[in-house]
């Protein structure tokens, strides 16, 4: 049945929006992951062009393996990290940048296509039109960030992409995650505004994300294999001398590194009053849940450093990084809600 003309979708049409919110959902945690690997394994930069639609073949003859692997190396990167590499070497860093265009490309349309067909078929339930035209519009700003990403590491001069521009991609694809997990909560049970809590909770760990991507950037987490203290100090001190201070907290590695290390536990703190507060709420799922992934996530970091940055530790701790932003915005949602009720 079709929504009528003063824009109320028919019943039965939240649920499909909330199983192509899911799935998006999905989909993102899944290329957050992938993203982690590519950056890890150094592959970033193996596809050295854009081709939005014929890309999506990737060579399949000898001649087109070397042509592609031919426009690697006149990159300055093959020279600086991957001199002698041969083809077979080049197959495997280009297999997780290759992935990962895939995958975007199929997010970018799933969401386009979903938020087409449900406007198309005037299932957008009321008040909700905006909203999931902001699902798309997201996915297409994650993709252009996410190849000025790729085009900073290709300047000459450039060994790898610019930090602040993988800053930039990994905090956009996780805000299009909480974006996504809100919009389908509002959905599902209803419209909720974040606390106060919330969101000083929810602010303390945006910045610890972003320094988790400068970290990744910088290779901050080579700068020691030591917990709690750096190369045998509590304050490692600037890798770099004569720098600024902005260049110095945010493009230092040792510094980068300390802060990254030292401010998750304020944001452990407010997590664990955040989660308190739930249980005290009746939502103890959600209480369960922040206090498993913030648990989980200090661990794998603890681990990620100690084990000179293992590239399945470093990728799983991404994974529960992406995974701590549902929760959280799983349990905001759930104050928000409780909030207004009383």
């Amino acid at each position: 049945m079709d929504a009528d003309a003063a824009g109320r979708a028919p019943a039965d049409s939240h649920g499909s929006i909330l199983g192509w919110l899911a799935t998006l959902a999905g989909l993102i945690v899944l290329i957050v992951v992938v993203g982690g690997v590519t950056r890890l394994t150094e592959s970033g930069l193996s596809i050295t062009q854009w081709r939005p639609v014929s890309g999506v073949v990737p060579p399949l003859s000898e001649a087109e393996w070397q042509a592609e692997f031919a426009h690697y190396r006149q990159i300055d990167q093959y020279a600086a990290i991957h001199a002698g590499m041969g083809l077979a070497e080049f197959k495997r860093i280009f297999f997780w940048e290759y992935i990962h265009r895939v995958l975007a490309r199929v997010i970018g349309l799933v969401a386009a296509l979903g938020w087409l067909w449900f406007a198309a078929r005037r299932r957008i339930p009321a008040g909700y039109g905006g909203r999931l035209l902001a699902v798309p519009l997201l996915i297409g700003l994650q993709g252009v960030l996410g190849w000025l990403m790729v085009a900073s590491g290709l300047k000459p001069g450039m060994v790898e992409v610019a930090p602040g521009w993988l800053a930039a991609h990994l905090i956009t694809a996780l805000t299009a995650l909480a974006y996504v997990v809100w919009t389908a909560l509002d959905l599902a049970r209803g419209p909720a505004r974040p606390g106060r809590l919330a969101l000083v909770a929810g602010a303390a760990l945006a910045l610890q994300l972003i320094y988790g991507a400068l970290m990744a950037g910088l290779r901050a987490g080579l700068v020691t294999d030591q917990w709690p203290l750096m190369n045998g100090r509590v304050w490692p001190g600037p890798s770099h001398a004569g720098e600024g201070p902005l260049a110095t907290l945010v493009a230092d590695p040792a510094v980068v590194h300390f802060i990254h290390r030292w401010w998750a536990w304020v944001v452990v703190v407010l997590l664990v009053v955040m989660a308190r507060r739930l249980r005290a709420a009746g939502a103890r799922p959600a209480s369960v849940a922040i206090h498993s992934a913030f648990g989980t996530q200090l661990l794998l970091g603890i681990a990620t450093v100690m084990s000179g940055v293992s590239l399945w530790l470093a990728a799983l701790h991404q994974l529960v990084g992406a995974l701590l932003v549902v929760a959280v915005v799983w349990g905001a949602h759930c104050l928000g809600r409780a909030e207004r009720a009383a």
